[in-house]
């Protein structure tokens, strides 16, 4: 699924460009994600778990592109990945619904509103699509994150107690969260 292009003025009064990645984009995006995950232990792999090849990453982009129901979206400052996030639409009958969300900024870029804008995004294409209920997981801890989550709407739904181990020994659960879609948002 292909995001139209769209600039963003940010918090900072900086622009961005939002759009859908391509595959010539797979090397920057290998690097983004590795540097998100080094960043902070918030997320649900370290940096060294994304070994995988350049034309490996370029064919799981070209899968989003192609995909109906996977919505990826890359933000763009001065030509570099800022963050992404992607929303990918459940497909049985059953669970047809529902839609994930998942979402990373890298940290030099944390509160000039990159996150909120991406959500409002997804909020917007989920309805579009018929959604009702939008899901997340979140680690346990991240309280930026889930003060954002809140803000929009999102309330917790579960915990999986010890889901991450870190490499200190600590663990962290896993949080879920839904936000029922209505027709204010």
């Amino acid at each position: 699924m292909i995001f139209k292009e769209k600039k963003i003025v940010l918090k900072d009064g900086s622009e961005a460009l939002f759009k859908t990645p391509s595959r010539d984009d797979a090397e920057e995006m290998l690097e983004y994600i590795r540097k998100a995950c080094s960043e902070t232990d918030f997320l649900a792999r370290y940096p060294e778990e994304y070994d995988i090849p350049v034309e490996e990453e370029m064919e799981w982009i070209g899968r989003w592109i192609e995909s109906d129901n996977i919505l990826s979206i890359s933000c763009y400052i001065d030509g570099e990945i800022a963050g992404n996030c992607v929303l990918t639409f459940h497909t049985m009958i059953k669970s047809a619904h529902r839609a994930e969300v998942a979402i990373a900024i890298i940290k030099k870029h944390w509160g000039k509103g990159i996150a909120s804008a991406m959500f409002k995004e997804m909020i917007s294409a989920a309805k579009e699509r018929g959604c009702e209920i939008m899901e997340l997981t979140m680690v346990e801890g991240n309280t930026r994150a889930e003060s954002l989550y809140r803000g929009f709407g999102f309330e917790r739904t579960g915990e999986k107690p010890q889901a991450f181990k870190l490499k200190d020994g600590r663990y962290l659960s896993e949080i879920s969260m839904q936000k029922y879609l209505t027709e204010t948002d």
